[in-house]
Parts: structure tokens; C-alpha cells; sequence
């Protein structure tokens, strides 16, 4: 089972490719709640250098109420990070798969509901 979700976005820069995913999100209900850029962080604690990489920790209110309200320490793999990442060819996105990540929940309300997650993070990689 594979755990992203995954998109190339060809001959565009990271900017460009931040702006869209952060357009896709929003329309589909999610904000996004935490932003890490790995390259300046791993530049600025170990001097080292590496393309752009962006993790953005996306959160739908309303889905993450339901998983929440079916099992409390579900918090602990919120948001769902999405992350940007330049390769030679353009920009690829990786959306986590929800689905996945809960697999070692054994609740089936939960599944459900990280399954319609999965989906619409689906969507939203596909819209970019």
C-alpha cells in the first residue's frame, strides 16, 4: 500500500507550486495550520544544502472533529502533511494517505472517515 498520494508538476518552480496546492486545499475545505521549509532548516542546523522541500500541515475542521470525536489520540497524526519537493523535472507533491497512516487503528468508524479524507486530498492533488 502506498502512503502518498503523488503529482508531478512539470517546468514550474516551488513558488508557483506552493501558491496552487495552497489554492487546491483551501477550496477543498483544508488550512493550513503548519509550514516547515526543510532546506532552510537543514541548511541553518547542519550547513547542509538540498533542493526545496516544503512540508505543509493541512487540516479540514470538520473531518478532523469526526476523527477526533471517534478516537481522541487520533490528534497524534494530525494535520496531513503535504509536501513539495523540487526535482530536476519540476515540482512533485506528496499528499499523506490518510488511510494509511491510521491503518494501525483498529476502529472502522475511523478508516471510514480517513477514507473520505484520502479522497478529497486525492482531488486536491489531481486539481493542481
Amino acid at each position: 500500500m502506498s502512503y502518498t498520494i503523488n503529482r508531478t508538476i512539470h517546468d514550474a518552480s516551488l513558488y508557483d507550486v506552493e501558491r496552487r496546492v495552497r489554492s487546491a486545499l483551501a477550496d477543498a475545505g483544508f488550512g493550513v495550520l503548519t509550514e516547515i521549509d526543510v532546506k532552510a532548516t537543514m541548511k541553518k542546523k547542519i550547513g547542509k544544502d538540498m533542493p526545496g522541500y516544503l512540508i505543509l500541515g493541512a487540516c479540514n475542521p470538520d473531518m478532523a472533529w469526526q476523527a477526533i470525536g471517534l478516537e481522541p489520540r487520533v490528534g497524534a497524526m494530525l494535520p496531513c502533511n503535504v509536501i513539495l519537493r523540487e526535482i530536476p523535472s519540476g515540482v512533485e507533491i506528496s499528499a499523506v494517505d490518510p488511510q494509511a497512516s491510521m491503518a494501525g487503528i483498529d476502529n472502522d468508524q475511523l478508516q471510514h472517515v480517513a477514507g473520505q479524507v484520502r479522497d478529497m486530498l486525492r482531488s486536491v492533488v489531481q486539481a493542481i
